[in-house]
């Protein structure tokens, strides 16, 4: 595997040296994040918002990228656009104040509004040689997504439950604790950015999220796990345990992270307009959760005092040394 190694195994990059350097960087990327969030809010597309769905039917098949820039032209640009059931169908969703139409004075009839809303989506997305027909309009609730909201919050919840479970149950509590510290620093700095550019925020970019938060603990772990080895194995200080451990698993860190930054580039240039927040999301994450396990989680481990005993408790000391010939 050696020829596969970016950097050598026995190479010595002091990065606890950078501890307080990288940790001061991280907790100002974090309240930063939390300040545009804080500030701005986050951008919430029809899933979180509710809106209107119009169905539409052509007789030929129909370009989806161009059928949404022509109503991006139109002035609705967060119309989301798919196809269903065939290329002949179209799902068109988009947010009901989206557009001058449906900005009526205080007291119209809703339902007025809808139709005239959807005529004009209709108008706009008909073609001269493919006209567009009308085959249903209905109203979607904000109350779904409250409820989507929500349930986001609590996957995030059960996810942080459970990686503590994992960790203290695999590692120690030392261990568990600045795991989840990292990942919800790159969960955070990934949301913040959303916040601070206004990017629309949907469900695919919930997933990408929480897609992060599974990559960046993955990272973490293989890191940690390197960690406990050499703590049992090594006649060194903490400090210089951490070191050897991320220098020896630095060619693997980094060789996963530009293979899978590579797929996710793949799928935000080729994706589409749908899949594009999501992709954001993970190229975010794997970015900073590749940065965090090797500058964040160390440093973290080394602040709360990490040391042998922690892997190796008197009590189960003992009950090693007595299985011993």
């Amino acid at each position: 595997m050696k020829p596969f190694n970016l950097f050598p195994y026995d190479s010595a990059f002091d990065f606890m040296r950078l501890r307080v350097a990288s940790l001061i960087v991280a907790a100002a990327l974090l309240f930063a994040a939390i300040g545009a969030i804080a500030v701005n809010g986050f951008n919430f597309a029809l899933d979180f918002t509710g809106g209107v769905g119009i169905e539409l039917g052509y007789q030929k098949p129909v370009d989806v990228d161009a059928l949404r820039k022509r109503l991006a032209d139109a002035g609705f640009e967060d119309a989301q656009v798919q196809t269903f059931g065939g290329s002949n169908d179209v799902l068109i969703r988009m947010k009901g104040e989206s557009h001058a139409s449906a900005k009526k004075a205080a007291g119209a009839d809703q339902a007025a509004n809808r139709i005239s809303l959807t005529e004009e989506v209709r108008s706009a997305a008909s073609l001269p040689d493919n006209p567009a027909t009308l085959r249903s309009s209905a109203e979607i609730s904000a109350q779904v997504g409250r409820e989507l909201a929500e349930d986001g919050v609590y996957a995030l919840l059960f996810v942080v439950l459970g990686f503590l479970v994992y960790i203290s149950f695999r590692f120690e509590s030392k261990f568990a604790v600045a795991a989840v510290i990292t990942t919800l620093h790159d969960v955070v700095v990934v949301a913040g950015w959303f916040a601070l550019t206004g990017h629309e925020f949907d469900l695919t970019v919930l997933a990408g999220i929480l897609s992060v938060m599974g990559y960046s603990i993955n990272d973490t772990i293989v890191v940690f796990d390197r960690v406990r080895e050499n703590f049992r194995g090594m006649r060194a200080t903490p400090a210089e345990v951490l070191n050897r451990s991320i220098n020896q698993t630095l060619s693997r860190t980094v060789i996963t992270s530009v293979v899978a930054l590579l797929t996710v580039l793949a799928l935000y240039l080729y994706g589409g307009g749908s899949l594009k927040g999501m992709a954001e999301a993970q190229l975010l994450g794997i970015v900073i959760g590749t940065v965090s396990s090797i500058f964040i989680a160390c440093p973290l481990l080394l602040w709360l005092g990490v040391s042998k005993q922690d892997l190796m408790p008197k009590a189960r000391d003992e009950a090693e040394l007595a299985r011993r010939p």
